[in-house]
């Protein structure tokens, strides 16, 4: 049988999973060139699809495609836009949840194949359990996506280089506040979409003030988050934030200007690996095994403790059990500056276990 002619693509959320489809889809291109690539995806997203070559269809889930009603709305809208399509459709589900199950529920009854994602979730429990833990590598979200896309025919090595061919110029936003600022750049994240996740702010404050004194740090975050940004800006001189103040584009824009990017285990680590910017990724609860290190992140460059606790979760949601979060406060600020230090070639660092970083 001939392979399809046109593939739709759902990942509606989160970020930093939409963005492990980029890798993935880029490689799908590069293979099969003349395929139509259809990608049903969060608006607010769409600038991480620039240059694939793909038709974006929003899903407003939190507004017009919220609850059941906004549920069958969306199938509406999506089974309107595949009927106008033309040629033969199949159907890769990369999120795996309710509201993409029962759209592909339906698709299934008007005739369109469908594949869904295989998440591993015996392999995550026996990860994070709280005894007995098989703490071994399990297949990374790009591997399962690919796995998807082979099941519906499409057989492809990956083949992506990053967004940007080249460092694109700085957006005029940005710009203005990179404007005599000194080189090398650093980007930090400190938040991320779950409390557990994050690397305790007295003690990211810590790195901050560390970092400042010879490099540009440049803080990222949501309008949200960006009053405690600012007043760190307010303390230290050399710390520049951007939250709220820049798009998603411009953010990748200046993300591909930065010597190293330090993040949590979130959306701003796996943005920075798709613009090819080294990431020293902080971990607690979660745990690179699980298969979230961003686009070919070094391993090494990921700071976390070894304790028998961890990882207690797959996803950093869950309140840790112990009470003491010391997954993070154990993590001394020093070990993730000396981390920034490696990267930019100005020292060594002591390797922790091979069980912590393999």
């Amino acid at each position: 049988m001939p392979l399809p002619r046109h593939i739709l693509v759902i990942r509606l959320s989160a970020p930093g999973d939409v963005a492990m489809t980029i890798p993935v889809l880029h490689s799908l291109r590069a293979a099969y060139p003349d395929l139509r690539i259809t990608v049903l995806t969060q608006e607010r997203l769409a600038p991480l699809f620039a240059g694939l070559d793909a038709t974006l269809l929003a899903a407003d889930t939190k507004g017009r495609h919220k609850g059941w009603k906004g549920l069958l709305l969306l199938v509406r809208e999506v089974t309107a836009f595949l009927r106008q399509s033309g040629g033969r459709t199949v159907v890769a589900d990369l999120h795996g949840v309710l509201r993409a199950a029962v759209l592909c529920s339906l698709l299934r009854l008007q005739g369109y194949p469908v594949a869904v994602i295989q998440k591993g979730r015996n392999g995550k429990r026996l990860l994070t359990r709280r005894a007995g833990k098989q703490l071994k590598p399990l297949p990374t979200s790009f591997d399962r996506y690919r796995d998807v896309l082979a099941r519906l025919g499409f057989s492809f090595p990956y083949r992506f280089n990053g967004l940007f061919t080249e460092p694109p110029a700085l957006p005029e936003a940005a710009a203005a506040l990179a404007a005599g600022r000194r080189q090398p750049w650093i980007g930090l994240a400190p938040f991320a979409a779950f409390r557990e996740k994050m690397y305790p702010l007295e003690q990211m404050e810590q790195v901050v003030a560390r970092l400042q004194e010879k490099y540009t740090v440049f803080l990222f975050g949501s309008p949200a988050e960006a009053p405690l940004l600012a007043s760190w800006q307010q303390r230290y001189p050399g710390c520049v934030s951007v939250a709220g103040t820049l798009h998603l584009e411009e953010e990748l824009q200046l993300m591909a200007h930065l010597a190293v990017m330090v993040s949590m285990d979130s959306a701003n680590m796996h943005f920075a690996s798709l613009v090819r910017v080294p990431v020293v990724s902080v971990w607690g609860p979660t745990h690179p095994f699980a298969g979230f290190m961003g686009w070919q992140q070094e391993a090494a460059l990921a700071v976390q403790t070894d304790l028998p606790c961890r990882p207690c979760s797959v996803f950093g949601n869950q309140p840790c059990y112990l009470g003491t979060h010391a997954c993070m406060r154990e993590l001394s600020p020093e070990r993730i500056v000396e981390r920034v230090s490696f990267v930019l070639g100005e020292q060594s660092f002591t390797t922790p276990s091979a069980a912590t970083l393999t």
